[in-house]
């Protein structure tokens, strides 16, 4: 084992990029959902699997899969995710392409790319009140931000609208874990959820919030879901884009597409409920 600190996202990929040109069987990634997204764009189309030590601001790709994450209340779960993964059959999961920019949770456009955009970089100190933090951020923005009228095409589907906020999603979870906004979403099906929010106001916004913690957003007329193998948004005005809860460089297309299976994890046996076809045993295929 090799131990290497990483000192910035685009550090973190090559980091990983190097570990599988060197011929690892694995990186454990500890930090936050950033720290993940960097490292899996450098493990995607290897043999070297990801593995998450969660330990970041916010750590929902861990928590979807039951881990606990790293905290001075919890201080033992380092080691407690450590033993969890280290014996686990490497399982393969989709990564997502958003302008070529690889991503294993989400692409976002819209209000919560704009409030990622004005809080990175933070400040460390910052980082440990990032909850409140990041709610006050998108709640300011939001009282500023009227959404934008975008074009939306998910496979042959077309849909035109003005929407506060556009996400593609791999995973269940959103909203630093509060919300399971898609609940049948699996990881390996070479397919991903584009769900589009309307509305104009801060109170469209924060109805929807409460909406998705709540699980109303699935039967709502102002949230739509199109399920896509590739998708494109586009707005005849600029916009922010966010991956993994990076920004991102924006503009006024967004061209999403998804490489089926293309990265090997480490994930507890109690989360392949999240595949939709499991490894099992040494099939490593």
């Amino acid at each position: 084992m090799d131990i290497a600190e990483t000192l910035s996202g685009t550090h973190g990929r090559l980091a990983a990029q190097q570990a599988a040109a060197e011929g690892y069987d694995a990186v454990f990634a500890i930090g936050g959902d950033g720290t993940v997204g960097h490292v899996s764009s450098g493990l995607m189309e290897t043999e070297t699997a990801l593995a998450v030590i969660p330990a970041g601001t916010t750590n929902v790709w861990a928590i979807e899969q039951g881990q606990r994450p790293f905290s001075w209340f919890h201080w033992w779960s380092l080691k407690e995710n450590a033993r969890l993964l280290s014996e686990v059959t490497a399982q393969r999961v989709d990564i997502g392409l958003c302008n070529e920019r690889p991503f294993l949770l989400w692409a976002g456009i819209g209000l919560d790319a704009q409030t990622i955009h004005r809080l990175e970089p933070r400040p460390r100190l910052a980082k440990y009140l990032s909850v409140p933090h990041y709610f006050a951020t998108t709640v300011w923005e939001a009282t500023f931000w009227h959404g934008m009228d975008l074009r939306v095409w998910a496979d042959e589907k077309r849909v035109d609208g003005h929407f506060l906020l556009a996400v593609a999603t791999n995973i269940r979870h959103y909203a630093g874990g509060m919300s399971l906004l898609s609940p049948d979403a699996y990881l390996d099906d070479g397919e991903m959820d584009m769900w589009l929010l309307s509305g104009k106001s801060l109170a469209d916004a924060l109805r929807h919030f409460f909406d998705m913690i709540a699980g109303r957003h699935l039967t709502s007329e102002q949230a739509r879901r199109l399920r896509f193998h590739t998708a494109r948004v586009e707005s005849d005005e600029d916009f922010s884009i966010q991956v993994d809860g990076e920004p991102v460089l924006g503009g006024q297309n967004a061209e999403i597409t998804i490489k089926h299976r293309a990265l090997k994890v480490l994930m507890p046996e109690s989360a392949h409920h999240l595949l939709k076809t499991p490894t099992k045993g040494n099939d490593q295929s």
